[in-house]
């Protein structure tokens, strides 16, 4: 294969040409410090204000209300950690399926003497709102879920989950890693008090996220220094990734409803043909609350990282739904909680469409991915289960 095919969207996204132009002059002659308060000063605060600003109308939100993050994963524990720090001890509630910011956070949080219950998923990977419900206590200072898993891409029912926590008076935080700027997202109908949201993931740069705090929301800062983002998150500002940020959120404004309707259609013209083609397969996740582009599919009787490194050196990019630690290889810890059989979860293979995903993509992907499964499963021993 002479090019390349990208379908790791989930994991990381190119930055966009626009983004990209309008972030380069901070990286040269707008260097200034947007502390400092000087001409230079001046013009770099002016460009993270405008940033800010952008996301805010985005969100439908107030400006000061949004924090800069270095990642997601900064996002995560500032929202988690803020919470339960500002109240000295208590109870919290998150899912199985979370990202390890969230599981790991919390099970931090756990060895610091906090409850936290972790809920279970159904055989989507969704989280029964009742079981929500039922997890509250009196002692409740925090639930943690996410909008979409980053893995099958099922979507929660966060709507259903935010009426809980309000009526409730327990502050709900999401991690919208994989929806922020891919599906139309409503703090407010939601019920969202806090949400994490990241650059990468929509075309913009690495190394710069947020988190918006409903104002109200008693946070306490978990990083410490000056008086940067009105004393929640202290360091100098990530200026040409703020730049990048806003630029990104802008771009995605007017591109992610016409995006989202062709890439539902690429990506179920990618399970139709494997699963024409490829028998013993199996589509993970949520039928049709599912993020747009993603696609998690289990290879019965293959190693996942077998398919990724065997398409990779087709020329095409996916992800592997298992993990290799210390030489042996686990199946995804999502794939676990929704009750998927090991000998089907240790062949799941993601693949995440994008923006500049086409039908020739995907149509070369089934071909590279038919026979490679086939001789894959042929190199079994015998009597192998």
């Amino acid at each position: 294969m002479s090019r390349r095919i990208y379908l790791d969207h989930n994991a990381s996204t190119p930055v966009h040409p626009e983004v990209l132009a309008e972030m380069l002059p901070y990286f040269g002659e707008r260097f200034g410090n947007p502390s400092s308060i000087h001409g230079f000063g001046r013009e770099a605060r002016a460009a993270v204000d405008a940033a800010r600003d952008r996301i805010a109308r985005f969100l439908g939100v107030r400006a000061d209300e949004i924090v800069f993050t270095s990642g997601g994963t900064e996002s995560d524990n500032f929202a988690i950690k803020g919470l339960a720090q500002a109240r000295g001890g208590g109870h919290l509630i998150t899912s199985r399926v979370e990202h390890h910011a969230v599981i790991r956070t919390c099970q931090w949080l756990e060895s610091q003497g906090f409850a936290v219950t972790f809920l279970d998923v159904d055989e989507h990977g969704m989280v029964d709102p009742d079981d929500v419900k039922r997890a509250i206590r009196g002692d409740t200072i925090g639930i943690s879920i996410m909008h979409a898993n980053s893995e099958v891409g099922t979507i929660q029912p966060v709507a259903a989950i935010g009426a809980i926590a309000r009526d409730h008076g327990v502050p709900f935080h999401v991690d919208a890693v994989q929806t922020f700027g891919k599906i139309p997202l409503d703090v407010q109908a939601l019920g969202i008090d806090l949400l994490s949201f990241s650059g990468h993931k929509i075309y913009g740069p690495k190394g710069i996220a947020g988190l918006w705090i409903r104002k109200g929301t008693k946070l306490v800062a978990v990083q410490h220094g000056g008086e940067h983002e009105r004393r929640r998150r202290a360091g100098t500002e990530n200026v040409p990734g703020i730049v990048g940020l806003g630029k990104a959120v802008e771009v995605r404004a007017q591109e992610m409803a016409g995006e989202a309707v062709r890439l539902v259609a690429l990506r179920d013209r990618l399970w139709d043909g494997i699963r024409a083609r490829v028998p013993e397969v199996r589509l993970n996740g949520h039928s049709t609350a599912r993020l747009p582009g993603t696609a998690n599919i289990c290879y019965r009787h293959v190693e996942s990282e077998s398919i990724v490194l065997g398409l990779d050196l087709k020329g095409i990019a996916v992800s592997a739904g298992s993990a290799c630690t210390s030489g042996s290889i686990e199946p995804s810890y999502v794939l676990v909680a929704m009750g998927v059989p090991v000998d089907w979860a240790m062949g799941a293979v993601r693949h995440s469409l994008g923006r500049t995903t086409t039908a020739e993509d995907v149509d070369e992907v089934v071909e590279g991915v038919v026979p490679l499964v086939e001789k894959l499963r042929a190199a079994r021993p015998a009597g192998v289960a």
